[in-house]
């Protein structure tokens, strides 16, 4: 049976167990725990052995410092030409100061989402559409850089902060699919206008060169006729004479085409035939 005096042992064992244990600490590597006394800030203990008197010191919080990777919720932001976009972001910060990080703000992942996002509407409400969509970089490091100082009084770093995506809404994909298809449809009108401007202005030019090509023809013609019948007025010495062989020699031609062509079924003969071969021979009727 036991008695009341081992009882009293075993209760002070237990008690100094107890007060040794809270009193001795074991901080791991990548944190740092905030020690307050009596409700009020003491010290902060580093990674490692570290001792602190038991009921009076407290440990009121354990800060990782690491890097934390904070993810930003996906937020619809409007452009400077009313465009509605999606956004969302990532940011890595660091913990310098634990005792700023535990006391200067009572959440400090909360804060800084709700300062990237405030900075993202912003930022990307200067910009127009084309201009959010093609400037990442520069959205990443204005985020970055108006984020970064407001943060300092609460002991964090801003490593990054990294634009996960940014694309058009929905109903703004839609409306920039229906606009790429009319451009389309209206480059096409264009260029189909375009070449049959082009083909209309070869086809006129094509019709005045053929006319001015049967124009140098017909002076040809009328010349080369022109020095025919002065070569024949020269030869033979007469103004009429020259004339009727030129026309006999044209209309035996004619003849001659009406009788070999293909398409002829009859022959014509004309009635004055005798008198015509009589005037090509030079006799008279």
């Amino acid at each position: 049976m036991i008695s009341g005096g081992q009882i009293f042992f075993i209760v002070l064992a237990f008690f100094a167990f107890v007060t040794v244990m809270r009193g001795v600490r074991i901080v791991p590597q990548g944190e740092e725990w905030v020690v307050e006394r009596l409700g009020k800030y003491y010290a902060t203990f580093f990674p490692g052995l570290n001792l602190m008197i038991p009921y009076l010191d407290n440990v009121a919080s354990k800060v990782v410092t690491k890097d934390i990777m904070l993810d930003v919720p996906q937020q619809e932001v409007i452009t400077k030409d009313n465009a509605l976009l999606v956004v969302n972001a990532i940011a890595f910060v660091k913990v310098t100061n634990p005792v700023k990080a535990v006391y200067g703000i009572v959440n400090f992942a909360d804060g800084i989402r709700n300062l990237i996002m405030t900075a993202l509407r912003s930022i990307v409400g200067e910009m127009e559409l084309d201009q959010a969509l093609s400037s990442r970089d520069q959205i990443k490091a204005r985020l970055r850089e108006s984020i970064a100082e407001e943060v300092l009084d609460w002991g964090l770093t801003v490593k990054s902060v990294e634009i996960q995506d940014i694309k058009p809404s929905a109903s703004m994909q839609k409306a920039m699919e229906l606009q790429a298809a009319a451009e389309r449809e209206r480059k096409a009108t264009v260029t189909k206008a375009e070449g049959d401007k082009q083909s209309m202005i070869l086809q006129a030019e094509a019709r005045l060169e053929s006319a001015k090509r049967d124009a140098e023809a017909q002076v040809t013609l009328a010349t080369a006729s022109a020095e025919a019948i002065k070569q024949v007025t020269n030869t033979l010495g007469e103004r009429e004479t020259p004339m009727m062989y030129l026309l006999g020699e044209k209309y035996i031609r004619m003849m001659e085409k009406m009788t070999t062509s293909a398409n002829s079924k009859f022959v014509l003969i004309p009635a004055d035939i005798q008198d015509t071969i009589r005037g090509l021979i030079g006799r008279k009727p």
